[in-house]
């Protein structure tokens, strides 16, 4: 069984959960199971939540300019997000040195997912409920998975 499609699944359904009993949206439907795979990688986790953030600015000082509103601006906040992500992943993970730590950005439309919901739920909102989602499916897969899920 692979890891991956497992915790993608349990991020769905925590993230269902939460949003019916409590309206807490964790920066996408899928964005929990990929950062619950890495919180023992908490740099990796940090640049993304920071690309994200990175994006939801430049879409927001781009919106003073022209006019974005509806899919255009989510597009452009997914966009942003890949480009904030590869930049990142090229300049300061290629250039920086941790010991033996491997660190990277997140997928490559995570980063503009979170930037969505920093949009739409404040940056409060979205990294509490994102913090919140992602802890619990790591506990449904430390407890569901044990020895099978690599630190």
């Amino acid at each position: 069984m692979e890891l991956l499609p497992v915790s993608i699944g349990v991020g769905l359904v925590v993230s269902l959960l939460l949003s019916e009993i409590f309206g807490l949206t964790a920066g996408g439907l899928v964005v929990p199971g990929y950062i619950a795979l890495h919180l023992t990688k908490p740099l990796s986790a940090l640049l993304t939540v920071g690309a994200g953030f990175v994006s939801f600015v430049l879409v927001h000082l781009l919106s003073s300019v022209m006019v974005l509103y509806g899919r255009r601006r989510i597009i452009l906040l997914i966009l942003a997000g890949y480009l904030t992500g590869m930049v990142i992943q090229y300049f300061v993970t290629a250039s920086v040195e941790f010991g033996n730590a491997e660190f990277s950005v997140i997928g490559f439309i995570i980063p503009g997912l979170i930037a969505i919901w920093f949009d739409r739920r404040g940056i409060p909102e979205t990294l509490g409920a994102l913090t919140i989602s992602s802890v619990i499916v790591r506990l449904v897969l430390i407890v569901f998975l044990g020895g099978r899920l690599a630190p």
